[in-house]
């Protein structure tokens, strides 16, 4: 055995977990632990300009690939407390996330000492296990249940608090006879998966609810498989977005009351069986539960027991990780065509009926709008056409958000990373870095509106520090957006306005914030957009940036500023605010032909 100090013992265990990469600020009751990183090496760390930034960036980290843990690590006190918005983050997701933080000595838990505070107690209510470790042999394998539960059941975080004298204290630990816990998921049986495939027979118009855990399980070829061997219409969620691409034939379109297609909702609201797979349910998904349920049967399979009945109480519920489930009903498919009780194709032409809603121009929002300032349905038009096809989005919260999710187009698995339910404000800019940096050469497009961006702006000086090439499409509103939207109900318009007559801009009058500047001062650059003609060479010159010069554009464009998003209270009553698409001259770019 080897005799190291426990903090040593612990990088070694992140090395042997498949840690590569970790984000934070150092403090004095931290240190021991970064004297170890910087010893043993082999694992890349990042300095944040703010702890809530670094728990962000490895949450995006984290979402970018599959297998990736972030880790992100800071000092006692308020270094812990500002991990707890990225803890609940990732915990509202379902994506693993380690934090680990310094501590007073043990002898000073409890007595009120300087930057002493209970993290684990406070990070309990959003984590799956938070610890602080009081003896020092403990640390190895508390480290070590702690990634067997974030990867294990439904994924989520982890806090690990270190006692500066556990650090410090010498261990037996010998990294050659160290191995992860086994993680073993939950799979269909082989009769549970024969019962789905019971009510799939009897029913007319089936459509498959892609959640999160799909492409957490990395099921996207199982999902798609299993739709075509039947041709199911599938409806991906929010986190599952991208399980299908926009382009196949089976994606019947999103649905929901904010963050969906008309389309979605019109053929969500002609089926008859609802098969959930890796999803929650979400109220933003579902809206009203009695139109949402009314008149059909419901199958859900989750890797979660707990979230069985949880939001709705369905007609069959099966606890199984997300392949297995799909590997399971695959088989079961087979059988049953081979034995003549399906048909290859069956709902083949329920799918063309989905298609054909798809494709009608009158279906879609309008987005070619030519109006100064800006509509925002016209950027995510210009996007869509700057972008192509295998560029990734990371956006978390607003009306920006919710109008990229309506407008914007994804084709692939982890090509849209977003703080669904979270929807912490700031978490756009340090995500992207953190997704960034897990994919290196690959388009990332940070969007938000001018809200978000500048709560946790000064992560713009790490990219920039550290090179990381990200594109940001900022809508520019002056505007709590979102949060004026909702204010109509109480016939006010308080406490949301973010315009002022900047002095150091006096010929942008209302501009408020000067982002050029600011972007500038942070060492990255920014271009400024006030025409609806001056984006596509905008984002043109923006990926040109951004590979030249390996830092952060920033395309600031000038929007209305009191555009209102559709969004209501049930998929039959959503209110369209603007006009609706008539031609396809004033449709989305990309209204899909097959």
């Amino acid at each position: 055995m080897a005799q190291m100090t426990a903090a040593e013992a612990a990088v070694h265990v992140l090395a042997l977990e498949g840690v590569t990469q970790a984000f934070g600020v150092p403090g004095a009751a931290i240190n021991p632990l970064y004297a170890a990183l910087k010893k043993h090496g082999g694992i890349k760390h990042v300095l944040a300009r703010h702890v809530e930034g670094a728990s962000h960036m490895a949450d995006g980290f984290g979402r970018a690939k599959p297998g990736n843990i972030g880790v992100c690590i800071g000092t006692s006190g308020p270094g812990g407390t500002d991990m707890i918005t990225g803890l609940y983050a990732a915990a509202a997701d379902s994506v693993p996330l380690l934090c680990i933080t310094g501590q007073v000595p043990v002898a000073k838990l409890e007595k009120e000492d300087f930057q002493g505070v209970d993290i684990a107690s406070i990070a309990a209510p959003v984590t799956k296990m938070a610890v602080t470790v009081k003896e020092p042999a403990q640390l190895p394998h508390l480290l070590q249940e702690a990634f067997r539960r974030m990867r294990s059941g439904r994924p989520g975080p982890a806090l690990i608090d270190l006692p500066f004298d556990v650090q410090m204290a010498k261990i037996e630990f010998d990294p050659a006879l160290y191995k992860p816990l086994p993680v073993v998921p939950p799979e269909l049986s082989t009769a549970q998966a024969e019962r789905v495939i019971d009510l799939i027979a009897g029913a007319a118009h089936p459509v498959i609810i892609a959640g999160g855990g799909v492409i957490g399980a990395s099921a996207e070829p199982e999902l798609v498989q299993f739709a075509e061997l039947l041709s199911i219409p599938v409806i991906p969620t929010l986190m599952g977005w991208g399980a299908i691409g926009d382009d196949h034939p089976l994606m019947a379109g999103m649905i929901g009351i904010q963050t969906a297609h008309r389309y979605g909702n019109a053929s969500f609201l002609e089926s008859d069986l609802v098969i959930g797979i890796g999803n929650r349910w979400a109220n933003r998904h579902t809206g009203d539960l009695p139109t949402y349920m009314k008149g059909r049967t419901f199958v859900h399979i989750d890797i979660e027991p707990s979230q069985l009945g949880k939001v709705l109480t369905p007609d069959l519920g099966l606890v199984s990780d997300a392949k297995a489930a799909l590997v399971a009903l695959t088989a079961a498919a087979r059988d049953r065509i081979a034995a003549g009780g399906l048909k290859a194709g069956q709902f083949a032409d329920w799918a063309e009926s989905c298609q054909v809603r798809k494709r009608d121009v009158t279906m879609h929002r309008k987005t070619h709008f030519d109006q100064v300032p800006i509509k925002p349905q016209r950027v995510f038009e210009e996007m869509n056409k700057a972008f192509g096809h295998d560029v990734t989005y990371v956006t978390t919260i607003g009306l920006a958000q919710i109008a990229a999710a309506q407008f914007l187009h994804v084709y692939h698995p982890r090509h849209w990373i977003n703080a669904a339910q979270a929807g912490p404000l700031g978490w756009t800019l340090p995500a992207a870095l953190g997704v960034t940096l897990a994919r290196p050469g690959e388009r990332i497009v940070a969007v938000s509106g001018d809200y978000d961006l500048q709560f946790l702006i000064e992560e713009i000086a790490v990219a920039a520090h550290h090179h990381i090439p990200l594109v940001y499409v900022m809508l520019n509103n002056t505007y709590l957006g979102l949060i004026r939207q909702s204010q109509r109900g109480f016939d006010m318009d308080y406490q949301v306005q973010l315009d002022f007559d900047n002095i150091n801009t006096p010929e942008l009058p209302g501009i408020g914030v000067d982002f050029l500047k600011v972007m500038e001062g942070l060492g990255a650059r920014a271009i400024r957009v006030q025409q609806p003609d001056e984006m596509a060479a905008a984002f043109a010159e923006a990926c040109r940036l951004t590979d030249e010069l390996q830092v952060p554009v920033l395309v600031e464009v000038l929007c209305e500023r009191d555009t209102n998003i559709a969004m209501g209270n049930g998929l039959d009553s959503v209110n369209e605010f603007e006009a609706l698409a008539q031609t396809p001259e004033d449709a989305p770019t990309e209204v899909i032909d097959h």
